[in-house]
């Protein structure tokens, strides 16, 4: 083998498709674009997902949930987690130093699946209501849990909404008409004194010769 006789192997390098020379190549004088159409010209480009105007289908397929921007922050570990641990005093560093939750989760909460039959000290950890009790049960501590940030008005007043929209009694779509009052004719005094509706015309008077 010598440096003049190195190439590429079979098959891994393919030559470059060249158009519009010649028709005989099957891509000569449109090159592959075809005649017309916006997409045969230069720049003719739309952006992806564009139907020509109908609605494109990421809009019409229904979105049910979010995604959550803390998932990476935050972690969940299960009583039958804790149980495993060969320590006592258990915190957000041990959880990571055991591979329980990601390096980069900040926060980490315990809730109540699996079981636990050994006491435990947690600290800096949130539990749940079911999980708080199942600790206590068997004789652990639970110290310095995250404290919860307060609320934005813009919470409150939706949780307020909320609780108002259910207690609010169903009513029914259709509700009954209410029969509107007849509406009375209105009348014109007439030059004697005498009352007529204001459709009806007065009679016609004959000119007066002078």
């Amino acid at each position: 083998m010598q440096m003049n006789t190195i190439k590429p192997a079979a098959g891994s390098k393919r030559a470059r498709r060249r158009v519009g020379r010649g028709s005989s190549s099957g891509s000569g004088k449109t090159a592959g674009r075809g005649s017309k159409g916006q997409k045969s010209r230069a720049g003719g480009f739309h952006k992806v997902g564009f139907e020509g105007g109908q609605m494109p289908l990421q809009r019409r397929l229904p979105k049910r949930g979010f995604v959550s921007p803390l998932r990476e922050l935050t972690a969940e570990v299960r009583l039958s987690d804790l149980s495993k641990l060969p320590i006592a005093e258990i915190d957000i560093l041990a959880l990571k130093a055991a591979g329980l939750v990601p390096a980069a989760a900040k926060t980490a909460k315990v809730i109540k699946t699996g079981t636990l039959e050994k006491a435990v000290k947690l600290s800096g950890l949130a539990v749940s209501k079911g999980a708080r009790s199942v600790i206590e049960t068997t004789g652990g501590t639970i110290a310095g849990e995250p404290i919860r940030p307060e609320k934005t008005p813009q919470e409150k007043a939706w949780q307020k909404n909320l609780a108002a929209a259910a207690a609010k009694p169903e009513t029914s779509a259709k509700t009954e008409k209410t029969v509107k009052p007849e509406k009375t004719v209105k009348t014109e005094k007439t030059a004697k004194g005498e009352r007529r509706p204001k459709g009806d015309q007065a009679p016609a008077q004959e000119p007066t010769k002078d």
